[in-house]
């Protein structure tokens, strides 16, 4: 028991002085007082992917239909301000894409930035509502492991970007993940408009090659940083490869899966339906052709 209690004296103090040495800055911003609500908040996310499913086994989907499409595009707008605020100010400061400190001053561009990324963190928040959409639509088999374990990660991580690194190499990151969800919202809000606009929605796997790409490059971006000595906290960057690994392993995993392998049962499954329906059916055609049925008559004699 005394051991335990000294390991949790250690954190303790350990907890204390990481939140000396943090921002400056951030500390009064929203969700910035400590760790426990952004904790709590992914906690009550995970508990509601366990219970939602559960819950709603019994009952009818809601439909959400207009409730989606207002939230997609309100996402959209969300995402394109992170972007352009990142954007903007990074090259009104000049920043390096190879290397760039943070710097903690009040410089308006640069409280800009700050203020930019607390959005890109609060977004994650905001995001794990996709989850609970789809839970309460009853489209389960979209709650796949990669879509919880994103969504349960993103807003943690982006509590210690928040907090201790709101500048410098973190602005890259933020802005191409916010670019990349601009697109992908809007896909999402003009899918929602009906099936008369998914003739609009070709790109959609060309979507999914880009969200792959993009964290490749802050894999890339990351490792070139560590390699070339940026003074950047080391801390953060392994914690960005680290993280960068594991997801783009599952992407990759997801993208054979979705787009490589189902292919050839798509057209497996194609080919069986037009044996089936050409054996079995009562009048001995297939329905997809355009042979059409014989008919008999008896010659009159």
């Amino acid at each position: 028991m005394e051991l335990v209690q000294d390991k949790v004296r250690q954190f303790q103090k350990f907890y204390d002085w990481a939140h000396s040495v943090s921002d400056e800055r951030v500390k009064d911003w929203f969700l910035m007082q400590g760790y426990a609500p952004t904790l709590m908040i992914t906690g009550l996310y995970l508990l509601a992917v366990y219970i939602g499913p559960k819950l709603m086994k019994d009952r009818e989907p809601f439909q959400l239909k207009w409730a989606l499409v207002i939230y997609n595009f309100a996402m959209v707008i969300l995402n394109f301000h992170i972007t352009t605020e990142l954007l903007y100010n990074s090259t009104m400061l000049g920043y390096s894409y190879r290397c760039q400190l943070v710097d903690y001053s009040y410089d308006p561009h640069e409280m800009r930035i700050a203020k930019a990324l607390w959005w890109f963190y609060f977004s994650k928040c905001v995001e794990m509502l996709d989850t609970i959409f789809f839970i309460m639509r009853k489209k389960n088999n979209q709650v796949s492991f990669l879509h919880v374990y994103h969504h349960a990660t993103m807003f943690p991580i982006w509590y210690m970007g928040v907090k201790w690194v709101a500048g410098g190499q973190s602005f890259f990151g933020a802005m191409i993940n916010s670019f990349i969800h601009v697109l992908m919202y809007t896909y999402y809000g003009v899918a929602g408009l009906g099936p008369e606009f998914q003739k609009y929605l070709w790109w959609k796997k060309y979507l999914t090659k880009l969200q792959l790409l993009q964290f490749f490059v802050g894999l890339v971006y990351a490792v070139q940083s560590i390699v070339t000595g940026c003074k950047f906290p080391l801390w953060m960057q392994w914690c960005g490869i680290a993280y960068g690994i594991t997801i783009v392993s599952l992407f990759i995993n997801f993208y054979i899966q979705a787009y490589i392998k189902k292919k050839p049962q798509q057209a497996e499954k194609k080919k069986k339906a037009a044996v089936v329906n050409g054996a079995g059916d009562a009048n001995g055609y297939i329905k997809n052709g355009n042979a059409k049925p014989k008919v008999e008559t008896k010659k009159k004699k």
